[in-house]
Order: C-alpha cells, then sequence, then structure tokens
C-alpha cells in the first residue's frame, strides 16, 4: 500500500532474489498455505460463509446485507478446528461439527463470514502476542501491543479488513484491544448473547462482544445478536464521572474527560453530569469485599476496592480455567509461552467458602451498579491506563501494569453490567479511549446512546484538535511533511527502521497522503517486511488510483510473497500508467514467462 515520492525506488535486490523465488515452483503451495498471515497478520484462516438469498420485495432485506466480518479463533465453524491460539491444541482436537450459534445469527442476518482471527494463547493473556501464529500489527501503533486476548479480531476491523468482527471478553477481551487498536468495542450484559460454540475460558466472565468502527454497524450487530426488540430510543438523565478510575490512568485526566463533558452538556444539559469516587461507593455497598481483602497490606484505600475486585476477577478466572483445562494441559504437556504457563500450569486452590464469598461479590457489585445507574445512566471510565506498550516490554508481566489494567476492567467483568469502547483520538501519537457502562440489561439503551453521542464527541474532539492547531506554528500537514523529509533522509542513509518511523509519523498525522505510505512501503521492501509493503501499497493506490509507484512496489513484495498472478496485474497496471516504464515491463514479462 503504497506511492512515492521523495523515496528511492527499491533496490533491484528484490528482482533478483525474485527470480530464484520464481524458480523454485514448489516453493509456491508453502507460501500460498501462508497467506492467512497476510493482512497484518490478523487472520489464522480466512473461507467464507455467504449469507442467504435476500428475501422477496416487499420483505425487508437483511439487517447486516453487504457486511463482512471475521470471528477469533474460540469460535466453532463447521468444518473447521478451533485452535485457541496454540498449536498443540489444534493437533490434538477434532474439528467442529457444528457452527456457534452466534457466527449462524449474523450471517443468517445477511453478513458473510470471511475467516478466523488470532487470539492470545489458550485466550489467557491482555497483551494480544501469540508467539506461535505471530501478533497481529496495531494498525496505529504498529511497534506497540494490539492488546488482546482477540488481538486479530481488533486489528481485522482497524485495518478495514472487514466491517466488524466477534470476540470474547472475560477480563477484559475485547475492551483492551479496541481501547489499543483505537477503535469501538462492545461488551454485552453477561449472558445476553449465547455462549454456545464457543471455548470456555472462565464460565462466570465469559461474554461474546464485537468490534467495529462505524457506531450504526455496532448497533445493527446488537439488534441482530441481543434478544428482543428496540425500545423508544432514551436519552441518559445521568451521566456520572468515576473520578478516582481516571486517576489510575497516565494520560491527563483533561484529555480524556472534556471531551465527554461537553459533549454532555450540549446534548442532554450540565444537570445530567455528575461526579462519583467509585472505590468509596463500591466500599460502601459491597461489604463482602471485606471477606475477600487481597489489599490488607495496601495502605492505599482510595484504590483498595477496585483492586480488591482486580485480585477477585484474577483468582475466580484461574480457578475456572483450570476446571476447564488443566486436565489437558497435565496429559498433553503443551508448549506454552512462559507468561501463560506461570499462571495456568499450577491448579489453584478455592475453598468453598471463598467461592461462596465471590459469587456474593458478584452480586452485591451488580446490585451496587444497577442502583447507581438506574434505568437511565451511564458510568464513564478510561478503557485502559494507558496508551499501548511497546511489544514484548518487561511491563506487560508486571504485577503493578496487571492490577492497574484489571483494576478497570474488573467493573464489568464481575458485575456482568455491560460496556462500550469509544475512541477519542491520539494523545502522542497513540490511540486513546474511554468506556461507558450501563446497569445489567442496559444493552440496547448503552448502544443507542452511543449512537446518539458519537458524532458530538467526535465533533467536540475535532473542536479541540481545531484549537490545538491554530495555536501551534505548524499545522499537522505541514508536520507531517517535515516527518517525510526526514524520512526520505532516512532512507538515503539506508537506516531503513528510522525511515518507517518518521513514515509513520507523517501517516498518523495527515493519513490521506498516498505518498507518505508509499514511502513507507519502500522501506519496507528494504527490510524484507513484504507483508507491511504489500499492505502500504494496497492502502496507497485506494487513496491515489494513478500512483504507478505504488503499483510497482506492490508486484514487487506480491511476487515475494508468492502471488505471482497478482503481482504480473499489478506490473501490467503500471505499465498501464507509465507505458515508458521499462523495470515494469522487464518484470511483468519475466514472471510471465515463468506463469504463462
Amino acid at each position: 500500500m503504497a506511492s512515492s515520492s521523495g523515496a528511492a525506488a527499491p533496490s533491484n535486490l528484490w528482482v533478483l532474489v525474485g527470480l530464484g523465488l520464481a524458480g523454485i515452483l514448489l516453493m509456491a503451495k508453502k507460501l500460498n498455505k501462508k497467506v492467512v498471515k497476510v493482512d497484518f497478520g490478523a487472520f489464522v484462516e480466512k473461507f467464507q460463509i455467504l449469507p442467504p438469498p435476500q428475501p422477496a420485495p416487499p420483505k425487508a432485506p437483511h439487517p447486516l446485507t453487504s457486511l463482512t466480518f471475521a470471528v477469533s479463533d474460540l469460535f466453532d465453524i463447521n468444518g473447521f478446528v478451533t485452535g485457541f491460539g496454540n498449536p498443540d491444541w489444534e493437533k490434538t482436537h477434532e474439528a467442529a461439527s457444528q457452527t456457534s450459534p452466534v457466527v449462524s445469527a449474523l450471517v443468517d442476518g445477511g453478513a458473510t463470514c470471511v475467516g478466523k482471527t488470532v487470539v492470545d494463547e489458550m485466550s489467557f493473556g491482555i497483551s494480544g502476542e501469540n508467539r506461535h501464529y505471530g501478533t497481529p500489527t496495531n494498525v496505529v501503533a504498529p511497534a506497540r501491543i494490539p492488546g488482546g486476548s482477540c488481538s486479530g479480531a481488533a486489528v481485522a476491523v482497524a485495518a478495514k479488513l472487514v466491517d466488524f468482527s466477534l470476540g470474547v471478553d472475560t477480563v477484559g477481551g475485547v475492551r483492551q484491544p479496541a481501547g489499543y487498536c483505537g477503535i469501538l468495542g462492545f461488551r454485552p450484559s453477561y449472558g445476553a448473547v449465547s455462549h454456545l460454540g464457543i471455548i470456555p475460558i472462565s464460565a462466570s466472565f465469559d461474554t461474546v462482544g464485537w468490534f467495529a468502527t462505524d457506531p450504526s454497524i455496532l448497533h445493527r450487530v446488537g439488534q441482530v445478536l441481543l434478544q428482543g426488540q428496540f425500545a423508544v430510543q432514551r436519552n441518559p438523565r445521568n451521566v456520572i464521572i468515576a473520578d478516582d478510575c481516571f486517576q489510575l490512568s497516565k494520560i491527563p485526566i483533561q484529555r480524556l474527560t472534556q471531551v465527554v463533558i461537553r459533549s454532555t452538556e450540549n446534548l442532554f444539559g450540565k444537570q445530567v453530569l455528575k461526579h462519583e469516587n467509585l472505590s468509596d461507593y463500591i466500599a460502601s455497598r459491597v461489604p463482602s469485599l471485606k471477606a475477600l481483602d487481597f489489599n490488607k497490606s495496601n495502605g492505599d484505600a482510595k484504590f483498595s476496592s477496585l483492586r480488591s475486585l482486580a485480585s477477585i476477577m484474577q483468582l475466580l478466572r484461574r480457578h475456572e480455567f483450570s476446571h476447564n483445562h488443566f486436565e489437558w494441559i497435565n496429559t498433553v504437556k503443551p508448549t506454552l509461552d512462559p507468561l501463560v504457563s506461570a499462571q495456568v500450569q499450577e491448579k489453584p486452590e478455592l475453598a468453598d467458602k471463598d467461592i461462596e464469598n465471590i459469587i456474593a461479590v458478584k452480586n452485591e457489585l451488580r446490585s451496587a451498579l444497577n442502583a447507581l445507574l438506574k434505568d437511565d445512566g451511564v458510568l464513564v471510565i478510561p478503557t485502559v491506563s494507558s496508551p499501548p506498550p511497546k511489544l514484548g516490554a518487561k511491563e506487560l508481566s508486571s504485577e503493578d501494569y496487571l492490577m492497574t489494567e484489571f483494576s478497570l476492567t474488573a467493573l464489568a467483568s464481575i458485575s456482568g453490567c455491560c460496556q462500550v469502547v469509544i475512541p477519542l483520538g491520539l494523545y502522542e501519537n497513540y490511540p486513546v479511549s474511554v468506556s461507558l457502562m450501563a446497569k445489567h440489561g442496559g444493552d440496547r439503551f448503552l448502544l443507542d446512546t452511543l449512537k446518539t453521542m458519537h458524532a458530538s464527541l467526535q465533533n467536540k474532539l475535532a473542536d479541540e484538535a481545531g484549537k490545538s492547531k491554530t495555536s501551534n506554528d505548524v499545522s499537522k500537514e505541514a508536520a507531517a511533511e517535515i516527518a517525510k523529509e526526514k524520512g526520505n533522509a532516512a532512507f538515503k542513509a539506508k537506516n531503513w527502521q528510522k525511515a518507517i518511523g518518521f513514515y509513520t509519523d507523517a501517516i498518523k498525522l495527515n493519513s490521506t497522503t498516498a505518498t507518505y505510505f508509499s514511502n513507507r512501503a519502500a522501506a519496507y521492501l528494504e527490510m524484507g517486511s513484504f507483508i507491511q509493503a504489500e499492505a502500504d501499497c494496497t492502502k496507497a493506490i485506494d487513496l491515489d488510483k494513478k500512483n504507478v509507484k505504488a503499483y510497482f512496489r506492490r508486484g514487487t513484495a506480491r511476487e515475494m510473497l508468492g502471488f505471482y498472478k497478482d503481482a504480473i496485474e499489478d506490473f501490467k497496471y503500471a505499465l498501464v500508467l507509465e507505458p515508458t516504464n521499462k523495470r515494469a515491463a522487464a518484470c511483468a514479462d519475466r514472471l510471465t514467462k515463468l506463469f504463462p
């Protein structure tokens, strides 16, 4: 996906290497099997499940007509093994004999299912990294984690490879990747959507959720999956800012809350805004927490309730995961990532009294939040506590990082209340978001509220960006050009990684200029990162259909990936645009002779 300007053409080295690859025809099959790894590494398997024919007029068309979606590799698809993010699991399990009812409902609703996506190993991580199948690339921040467990599903939506996707949210598996990838994510009320046909992780928390970039699509999926009809739309009468939760965030509070406050005032009036110290509220309304006080040594009483909930959630998840899968782990002894292995290979023991107390906490927390929110209230909290960490960062395994993240995700996981993630642009070039929560069973109300507020939130965000822009000496567009020129200088100096970084900065500042994607593709080609180069070229071509260099570079990338016929088409189209392009002519002729 690239176009060009300012960066040198790809090295002739790739053409020479291409000759060698093209000659080894036996490699083609092996390369073609890896087609599922293209597209930012989101997919583990590609296929098509087509919807039924449209009903004859005057009946209305199917509600999800023309939409495409992917599912996390936790959902059963007839004829495919549900992989669970681990190759040993895939080897030791049979193909599913029927498709998950949730997937079937979406297909019957008019959507086309196009494949399965990567998850954390055994869906037990929150980073989205998977050493067996590769880590899906965070489209907005490639050097950062995409978030997990349903990283591939989030990346597929963020990269616009599908219109929406399905995941399973246990302790944040939909909400975290939505926050880190800058897209919408919805975790319904616990039990609102069928759990049949998915691999169980922790039965007390497992909830089918979905991702999209368009709130109307998120809403349409909800109309299909949520039982019953959507009632007459109601506006929220209470919008409650959880002040202490925002103090957990490393992102400035004003950056997250001001847009929500101004949008709320504009739509519903100042009178609906309220503030709450959620830790204190929970401590007073959930007495069973005292019987499970995991933070007696923690002198910071302000956050003790939230951290206690985080500890309870982790403990019960491990207990239920072990109940489901310990026998298989102990028998098969699979190759597991050390971070996952450390958590799942020891069988945790919970006394009956502890389980009774945890169940009491779940019930009390749901009652407390339902009482706070009633039928027409939403709670505003940060989705995650920080921008996405770097890939492989040590902090991902630190107790402090996990406890802080789980302090936020435990609210919906333990209470079973519904939550929607709303992206709020970038902060220091990384995605940021807030979440809205509604009472258990308030799913339709929450999706309606999202539809009402989304445009206003984006407008207020644009207003803030506009104010910032006019106050700066350099506009975003000018800053993007500066970043591009820095990238060009790094490219000429053959510092490919540095060039990619500068071109990425230019894209973050201005994602509508084909040149930036094309130049980054040139650097990716020099590094041998052909999947990323192909993706950048395609994006550049989407932006500029006459970008000759983008077609040539995509042809080069596709040849290296083994997609020879696609490469021939790209080289030939480059010749249509520029008939005197000798390199494109030579490449097209060479491949046509080898693959007539």
